[in-house]
C-alpha cells in the first residue's frame, strides 16, 4: 500500500507530571509581532513588490502592531532595500520596533546591521537550527557544534550592536525547529546565548520558541513551553515568544496554550499566510481574545480593509469560511439557526452583554452588516425568511404565515438551485399574498356599530366602477363576510388574522394577514393600508378572490347597476 501509516512514528510527549498551564486562563493579550513581510513574504509564489510591502507595513502599523518583522535583509537585495527605505524615509513610527531575521553566520549578521543603520529601535533576530534531524542529517554536527554556532552568532550580534549606540537594540534568538529538539539541549543552547547577551544586566532579550514544523498536538507544545520556562536561566529577564506553524491545523490553538504555559509574545501573520499550511493567524487569535472580553490591543474593526490589503499584497484569496474575516462566517442558511438568531436579536437591548445564538461576536464590531447574517436557500426555514422581511421591509409575519410562506420560498430555491436574495423574497411575498385583483380592490368602507353588532357598507371594484356590499356581523370581518355570502354565495370561515402597525403616528401604514376557508377551500392573503381596518378588509377580499376568481364581481354585475 502506498498509503501506509506504519512509516510514521508517534511524537514522544513530554514526561511532565507538574504541568500547571491547564488551569491557567488568558487574561491579557500577549505582545504581538507580525511577520507578514518576512515569513509570510518568503512563502509567496510571487514575493511582494516594494509597493506591496509598504502597503502591508502601513496596514500593520494602523492595526496597532508595535513589533513588525520586515524581512531578511542579508538574504535578498529587495529585503535590504525595503529596510533602508523605511529607515531613510522615516516611515517607522517612534513606538514601533522593526525586526529583521538573520542566520547565525558572520557575513549575514554584518550585512544585517548595514541594513539597520540609523534605525531608532530594532530587533535583531538570529537563529540556527537545533533539532535532532537537522544536526544529524543536515549539518553533521554534534550538540557542541550546534551550540557553538549559536554562541558565536550571539557574540557577533552583541559586539556589532555596541558600535551603534544610537539605536535601541533588542536581541532575539530562535532555536529553529525547537519542537524537534531535545528539551534539555534547547535549554542548554538558550542559556549559552543569554549568557552572552546578559538580559539580567539590562539588555532586552527575546527567546523565540518556534514550532517550525507542527509535530504534535497543542498540549504537547504547551508542555514544552512550560518545561523551558521552568528550567532556563534568567527567565525573569526574558520575553518568551512563540512562533507556531499550522501543519496539523492547530497553529492558533498551540499559540493560545503556549500563552497559558508562560509565553509572553506571539509571532504570526494576518490570515495565517506562511509556508506549507501557513503561520499562526494573528487575526483569529486576537479576535478569539476579543470574543472573551479581553482587549486584543489591536484594532480589527475594519475587517474588509484588512482582507482587501492582504489579498492585494499576497495575491491569495481569503476563504469564505475563514474565522472572523470570511464572507460567510456570520451567515446562517440553516432554518433553525436563522430562527434562533432572529429571536435573540429581537430580544437584545442596547448595552446588553452579547449573547446571541450562533454568533460568537457582534458582526458590527468587524464592520459587517446584519444584512449578511441571514441568507436564504433551500435549507432555510421560516425564521430566516421572516427575518429578511422584518429587516429589509419592516414586515412582521404571524407564525402561521411564516410557516406557509417559507414553503413558497423553499420551492423557489429548490427550483433555482441557489440562494434567494431579499428582493426575490419580497417579490414572492407580493405575488403570493399582497397582489390585489382589480375587481376585488377595497375602495371605501363605512362601519356602523350598535347593540346588535356591526353593519358594514363597503365599496369594492375597479377604479372606473365599483359595487356596494352590505352585511352584518359581530365585527367588521364577520360583517363583510356576510355581505360576500349574500351577494356572491361565498361561504367564509376565518381561521386566523393578525394586524400589525408598521410605523408611528396618524399616517402609519398597517399590515393585515388573514387565513380563511372559502367555499371549502383554504386561502391566505395579506394587505398593506393606511389603517389596520382597511388592511384587514382588503386582505379578506384578496383571500376570497383566490377562490372565487379575480373577475367574479364584474361578471356578477351583468345587467345590474354599477356605481361610478
Amino acid at each position: 500500500m502506498s498509503f501506509d501509516h506504519r512509516k510514521y512514528v508517534a511524537f514522544k510527549p513530554v514526561a511532565k507530571t507538574d504541568r500547571r498551564w491547564p488551569d491557567k486562563v488568558i487574561e491579557k493579550a500577549p505582545t504581538w509581532c507580525a511577520v507578514d513581510l518576512r515569513d509570510g513574504n518568503q512563502a509567496l509564489v510571487k514575493p511582494m513588490s516594494i509597493a506591496q510591502k509598504q502597503r502591508m507595513f502601513d496596514l500593520l502599523v494602523k492595526l496597532g502592531f508595535k513589533e513588525i518583522e520586515i524581512g531578511f535583509p542579508a538574504a535578498s537585495q529587495p529585503d535590504f532595500d525595503f529596510c533602508r527605505k523605511l529607515i531613510e524615509e522615516n516611515r517607522v513610527p517612534d513606538d514601533v520596533k522593526i525586526q529583521v531575521l538573520t542566520q547565525a553566520r558572520p557575513e549575514l549578521i554584518e550585512r544585517t546591521y548595514e541594513a539597520l543603520k540609523g534605525a531608532k529601535r530594532a530587533i535583531v533576530h538570529v537563529y540556527n537550527s537545533t533539532s535532532t534531524v537537522q544536526r544529524e542529517q543536515v549539518f553533521g554536527l554534534d550538540r557542541a557544534g550546534i551550540r557553538e554556532i549559536a554562541v558565536n552568532g550571539a557574540t557577533l550580534v552583541r559586539d556589532i550592536a555596541a558600535r551603534h549606540p544610537e539605536t535601541e537594540w533588542t536581541f532575539q534568538y530562535s532555536p529553529e525547529s525547537f519542537t524537534g529538539t531535545e528539551l534539555d539541549f534547547a535549554a542548554e543552547v538558550i542559556d549559552s546565548v543569554t549568557g552572552v547577551w546578559r538580559p539580567d544586566l539590562g539588555q532586552p532579550v527575546i527567546i523565540n520558541l518556534p514550532a517550525t514544523v507542527e509535530m504534535a498536538t497543542p498540549n504537547v507544545f504547551a508542555d514544552q513551553i512550560e518545561w523551558i520556562c521552568d528550567r532556563i536561566q534568567r527567565r525573569e529577564h526574558l520575553s518568551i515568544s512563540v512562533h507556531t506553524h499550522n501543519d496539523r491545523g492547530c497553529g492558533v490553538a498551540a499559540a493560545e496554550l503556549a500563552v497559558m504555559a508562560g509565553a509572553d509574545r506571539v509571532e504570526g501573520t494576518l490570515m495565517g499566510n506562511g509556508e506549507r499550511t501557513g503561520n499562526m493567524d494573528l487575526v483569529t487569535m486576537a479576535m478569539n481574545l476579543y470574543s472573551q472580553g479581553i482587549d486584543p490591543t489591536l484594532d480589527l474593526s475594519g475587517m474588509a480593509e484588512i482582507t482587501e490589503v492582504v489579498e492585494a499584497c499576497t495575491e491569495i484569496s481569503t476563504h469564505p469560511r475563514h474565522p472572523y474575516a470570511g464572507e460567510l462566517v456570520f451567515t446562517a442558511f440553516s432554518g433553525s439557526h436563522q430562527d434562533a438568531i432572529r429571536k435573540c436579536l429581537s430580544r437584545r437591548q442596547e448595552g446588553d452583554a452579547w449573547n446571541v445564538a450562533y454568533l460568537p461576536i457582534d458582526p458590527f464590531d468587524v464592520g459587517r452588516r446584519y444584512e449578511e447574517v441571514v441568507r436564504i436557500n433551500s435549507q432555510s426555514g421560516k425564521g430566516g425568511v421572516a427575518y429578511v422581511l422584518e429587516r429589509d421591509y419592516n414586515i412582521s409575519l404571524p407564525r402561521w404565515l411564516q410557516i406557509e410562506f417559507s414553503k413558497v420560498v423553499q420551492r423557489e430555491a429548490e427550483t433555482n438551485g441557489g440562494e434567494i436574495d431579499s428582493l426575490t423574497i419580497h417579490r414572492l411575498f407580493e405575488d403570493r399574498y399582497l397582489k390585489v385583483p382589480e375587481d376585488w380592490a377595497l375602495r371605501s368602507y363605512d362601519l356602523h356599530r350598535d347593540e346588535n353588532g356591526v353593519r358594514a357598507e363597503v365599496s369594492v371594484g375597479a377604479v372606473n366602477g365599483s359595487i356596494a356590499l352590505e352585511g352584518y356581523g359581530l365585527g367588521a370581518v364577520e360583517a363583510v363576510s356576510d355581505a360576500l355570502k349574500h351577494r356572491f354565495g361565498i361561504s367564509i370561515a376565518v381561521e386566523a388574522y393578525d394586524e400589525f402597525a408598521l410605523g408611528e403616528g396618524t399616517n402609519a401604514n398597517a399590515l393585515a394577514c388573514i387565513r380563511l376557508t372559502a367555499n371549502g377551500q383554504h386561502c391566505s392573503a395579506a394587505a398593506l393600508a393606511e389603517d389596520t381596518t382597511s388592511a384587514t378588509l382588503q386582505a379578506l377580499l384578496s383571500a376570497v378572490a383566490q377562490v372565487a376568481g379575480a373577475e367574479l364581481p364584474a361578471r356578477s354585475l351583468e345587467g345590474q347597476e354599477v356605481s361610478a
